[in-house]
C-alpha cells in the first residue's frame, strides 16, 4: 500500500485526473450507423484524436501527428501555435487535451470541421481523407452548415465563411473565404463576431456565438462589443519578460459587454435582431431550427428571463414566455428547444421541483429534478433529471409521459437516433460508453482511462435534518476502535457543481490517497449545491457562506456519530475555487471546528469576480452592499487563528490572483500568521504533471505539519482506545442526524421531503 500511496500523485497528475482514453464529444449519426467522438490513445496521451464506429468496427478516423505527412510536413510544424481566442475557449470549457479538442459535423455525420494549431481541416468520414482548407487567418470555432457544404469561423474576431465544394463557388473565394460580420468592426480589437463573451462563457454555460440555419444558407451571430468592459491585465510574474495580456474582465457591479444578434446571409445580406437589450442584456441562449431562430434574453437582476421567437426575414422577435423569480431564474442547458409541432420546451421551478414544460404543462412529477435538456426529435425531449441527488439519470418524454433509459447509482447521458440509443455512464467503477440496439447485442466504445493505484473506498450517508448526501472515505487498513483517526473535510460545496455523487472521480481519487495518508476523508454537499431543486439551491441568496459551512459542519459531526473512531480535535479542509473559498471561510469564522484549511483559487471577495455569476446570488454591490460583506472574506482576516495555506495559479483570468493576495495582505496588516503558494504559469487548475503530482504531496506535509501528524501512513492513536468503540456500521436503532444510504430508489416520502427542503469559484 506504502508503494500505491508514492505512485498515486503522479499517476493522477499524468493521467491528469484519470480523464485522459475516455471517449467523449458525441455525434450520433440519423440512422444510428455511425457515430463519431474524441478520444486520447491511452490513458496517458494528451492528444485528442478523432474515432469513428461503424458497423464494421472501430477506428481511427484522424491522428493529428500524422496530418499534413503527405506535403512533407508533421502536425508540430504545420499551421503555427494555437491562437489566443482558442486558448481563452478551452480555459473557459477546462479543456486538458491537445490536439483535436472539438469538432463539427453536418447533420448526416458524414462531413467534419476542426481547427488544428489554427488551421482549418476537413474530413470525409466515408473515405477518411483529411485536407486542408485554406483561411484567412488563424481560425477559431469551425462549424460546418447542416448540409455539409460551407464551413464558418472566427478569425481575429471576424465571422468568415467558406465553401468545401468544389467549382464555381469555392473558385470564387479568395483569402480563405468570404467575411460575413462588418467589415468596419474588423479593426476594433475589442468588438468581436461569432465568440462569446466572459460572462457567457463562465458563468452562463454559452460557448458558442454563431449558428448555421438547418438549410445552411444563413447564420445567426453575436456581436459583442466590449468597449466599456473594465480592463484587468493577466501576466506571469515567474516570466517577466512576456507581456501581460489584457482582459475584459466584467467585475459584479460594472459594465457588461453589449452583445447585439444578426442575420447573415451567405448572398451578403444582413438582418439585425431586435429586442429591449437595455432591460435585457444578457443572452444567456440561442439557436436556429425548423421554425427559426429561438432565444432567450434575461434581465441584469437574472429575475426575468424571456424566450423569444426571431424573424430571419426582419428580425422581430415575438415573445413565446417569460419566467420570473425573486431570487433569480436558473438556466437550464438545452433550452429554450421547440418540438416539431412547435411546442415550446423548457423548464421551470414550481415548489420544490424544477420540472420540464412542454408549452405551458409540467410533465415530469413533483421531485424529479431537471438538469439538463440533451435533444428535442419530433415531438420526443431526451434530458437528464436526478429524483436522488447523488445520481443523474436519463430520461425520455414521450407520447404524454417520461421514461427512465438508465439504470444503476451514476451520471447517466447520451443520443438516441431513431431506435438506437448511446448510452455515457460514469459510476463508482469508472466510465461505460455502450451503444444500444433492439434485438442485438450492445456494442461497447473502448474507455482506455487507466484504472486508479487507490480506488475510492465509500461509505455513503446522509446527514442531519436536511438528509445532506455525505461519502466518508477511510483507510484500507482502518480497524474500528483501534485508533484515532484526523479528519480531513474536503468540499466544494458551491452552486455549480457536487461532490457527493455516485461516480469515480478525480475528488474521489485524491480523497483515498488522503484517507491511505492517514485521514478520515468527509465530502458532503450541503444546500446550495445543484441536484436538489429550487428552495435547495436558493438557500444562499444574498448569504453565499453561512448556510453551506453550517451544512459542512452537520455532515462532519453527524459522521462522527457514525464513525467515533473520527478525531474531532484535528479537523482540516481543502478545497479549490469555491471550495477554497469555504475551506478559508470555516477556520475563519468557525475555528471551534476546523484547525488548518488549504484554500485553492479561492473567490476571496465577491466584488472582483464576474457580473452574471456574483450578482445572481449576491445582487447589484451598490444595491446590495451587505450580502457581499457577508460573503467576503477580507473583514474576517483578523479572526485568523488556524494554519492557513492559501494556493493560487499565477496566470488565473477566472478567479484572478487579485483574491489571494488581498487576503494574504489583510492578514499580515491584522498580524495573521499564514502561507502562500503561487503556481507559476498555472491558469484556474494546474495541469502540469509536476504542478498536479507536486501541489497534492505539498498539501500533505502541510495538514501533518498544521495538524501535528507523524510522516507515514499509518498514525498512531491520539489517546487511549474507549471500551464504547464500535465498528464501521450502524447500530440497528440509528443514530439521531445520520442515516446510511440503502441504495433504494427514492419512493414518494422521498420526493415529498425532498420537494419541502429545497469548476465555479464564486
Amino acid at each position: 500500500m506504502s508503494t500505491d500511496i508514492d505512485a498515486f500523485p503522479g499517476q493522477l497528475a499524468r493521467t491528469q485526473g484519470f480523464t485522459l482514453g475516455v471517449p467523449r464529444a458525441f455525434t450520433l449519426s440519423p440512422d444510428g450507423r455511425r457515430l463519431l467522438f474524441l478520444r486520447t490513445r491511452g490513458p496517458e496521451d494528451r492528444t485528442s484524436c478523432l474515432w469513428l464506429l461503424d458497423e464494421a468496427a472501430e477506428r481511427l478516423l484522424v491522428d493529428p501527428d500524422t496530418l499534413g505527412q503527405a506535403d512533407g510536413q508533421t502536425d508540430s510544424q504545420a499551421g503555427g501555435q494555437v491562437p489566443e481566442a482558442e486558448l481563452v475557449r478551452r480555459e473557459r470549457t477546462r479543456e486538458r487535451s491537445t490536439g483535436i479538442v472539438a469538432y463539427s459535423a453536418d447533420k448526416a455525420a458524414r462531413v467534419v470541421v476542426f481547427a488544428l494549431n489554427g488551421e482549418l481541416w476537413t474530413v470525409d468520414v466515408g473515405s477518411g481523407q483529411a485536407r486542408r482548407v485554406p483561411t484567412a487567418g488563424p481560425v477559431v470555432d469551425p462549424r460546418v452548415d447542416p448540409a455539409g457544404r460551407h464551413v464558418a469561423y472566427v478569425s481575429d474576431g471576424d465571422l468568415r465563411v467558406t465553401s468545401l465544394t468544389e467549382g464555381a463557388d469555392a473558385a470564387a473565394e479568395t483569402g480563405g473565404g468570404r467575411l460575413l460580420s462588418d467589415p468596419a468592426d474588423s479593426a476594433d480589437p475589442w468588438v468581436t463576431w461569432g465568440l462569446p463573451e466572459h460572462a457567457a462563457s463562465e458563468s452562463m454555460y454559452r460557448y458558442r456565438g454563431y449558428w448555421w440555419s438547418p438549410d445552411g444558407t444563413r447564420v445567426l451571430a453575436a456581436r459583442v462589443d466590449e468597449t466599456a468592459v473594465a480592463r484587468w491585465w493577466i501576466g506571469d510574474p515567474a516570466d517577466p519578460a512576456r507581456p501581460p495580456r489584457e482582459v475584459a474582465y466584467p467585475v459584479a457591479g460594472t459594465a457588461n459587454a453589449v452583445v447585439s444578434l444578426h442575420v447573415l446571409g451567405l448572398d451578403g445580406t444582413r438582418v439585425d435582431v431586435a429586442w429591449d437589450r437595455s432591460a435585457f442584456e444578457y443572452l444567456p441562449a440561442a439557436g436556429w431550427d425548423t421554425h427559426g431562430p429561438l432565444i432567450s434574453v434575461q434581465s441584469r437582476d437574472q429575475r426575468t428571463l424571456r424566450v423569444l421567437a426571431v424573424d430571419p426575414g426582419t428580425g422581430t422577435t415575438e415573445l413565446l414566455h417569460e419566467q420570473r423569480d425573486a431570487a433569480w431564474v436558473e438556466l437550464i442547458v438545452g433550452t429554450p428547444a421547440r418540438t416539431a409541432a412547435d411546442r415550446l420546451v423548457h423548464t421551470e421551478d414550481r415548489g420544490g421541483t424544477r420540472h420540464l414544460i412542454v408549452d405551458d404543462d409540467a410533465v415530469t412529477p413533483e421531485g424529479l429534478q431537471i438538469r439538463e435538456v440533451v435533444a428535442v426529435d419530433g415531438e420526443s425531449v431526451l434530458f437528464v433529471a436526478s429524483d436522488e441527488p447523488t445520481e443523474e439519470h436519463l430520461w425520455r418524454y414521450q407520447d404524454g409521459s417520461p421514461r427512465r433509459l438508465s439504470d444503476g447509482p451514476g451520471k447517466h447521458t447520451g443520443q438516441l437516433a431513431g431506435d438506437v440509443l448511446l448510452l455515457n455512464s460514469f459510476t463508482d467503477d469508472g466510465h461505460a460508453v455502450r451503444l444500444i440496439r433492439p434485438d442485438t447485442k450492445d456494442t461497447p466504445v473502448r474507455c482506455l482511462d487507466a484504472a486508479p493505484v487507490l480506488p475510492p473506498r465509500i461509505t455513503w450517508l446522509r446527514a442531519g435534518e436536511h438528509e445532506i448526501r455525505t461519502a466518508l472515505l477511510l483507510p484500507s487498513w482502518y480497524q474500528p476502535g483501534e485508533q484515532r483517526l484526523p479528519v480531513l473535510v474536503s468540499p466544494y460545496g458551491g452552486p455549480a457543481a457536487q461532490l457527493a455523487v455516485h461516480t469515480r472521480h478525480i475528488w474521489f481519487c485524491e480523497a483515498q490517497w488522503f484517507a491511505e495518508s492517514g485521514f478520515a476523508v468527509v465530502i458532503a454537499d450541503g444546500r446550495g449545491t445543484p441536484g436538489r431543486g429550487p428552495v435547495w439551491e436558493k438557500t444562499i441568496h444574498l448569504d453565499k457562506l453561512s448556510v453551506p459551512l453550517e451544512d459542512q459542519v452537520v455532515a462532519l459531526r453527524a459522521t462522527a456519530e457514525h464513525c467515533p473512531d473520527l478525531d474531532l480535535e484535528r479537523v482540516a479542509i481543502r478545497g479549490w475555487s469555491y471550495g477554497g473559498t469555504l475551506a478559508a471561510a470555516a477556520v475563519l469564522r468557525r475555528p471551534d471546528v476546523f484547525h488548518a484549511a488549504i484554500a485553492g483559487a479561492p473567490a476571496i471577495d465577491q466584488r472582483l469576480y464576474d457580473t452574471h455569476w456574483s450578482e445572481r446570488f449576491l445582487g447589484h454591490p451598490e444595491q446590495e452592499p451587505k450580502a457581499y460583506d457577508r460573503s467576503s472574506l477580507l473583514l474576517d482576516a483578523p479572526a485568523l487563528r488556524r494554519p492557513l495555506l492559501l494556493v493560487h495559479g499565477m496566470a488565473d483570468d477566472n478567479v484572478v490572483p487579485a483574491h489571494t493576495l488581498r487576503m494574504s495582505a489583510a492578514l499580515l496588516t491584522a498580524g495573521r500568521p499564514h502561507q502562500v503558494l503561487p503556481l507559476s504559469g498555472t491558469t484556474h487548475m494546474p495541469t502540469t504533471e509536476e504542478g498536479m503530482a507536486g501541489l497534492l504531496r505539498h498539501e500533505l506535509a502541510f495538514f501533518r505539519a498544521a495538524l501535528g501528524l507523524p510522516d507515514g501512513a499509518r498514525l498512531p492513536s491520539a489517546g487511549p482506545a474507549r471500551p464504547d468503540r464500535r465498528p464501521l456500521r450502524l447500530p440497528p436503532a440509528q443514530p439521531p442526524g445520520m442515516q446510511e444510504a440503502s441504495g433504494r430508489q427514492p419512493d414518494a416520502a422521498d420526493r415529498q421531503r425532498e420537494s419541502r427542503g429545497g469548476e465555479h469559484a464564486g
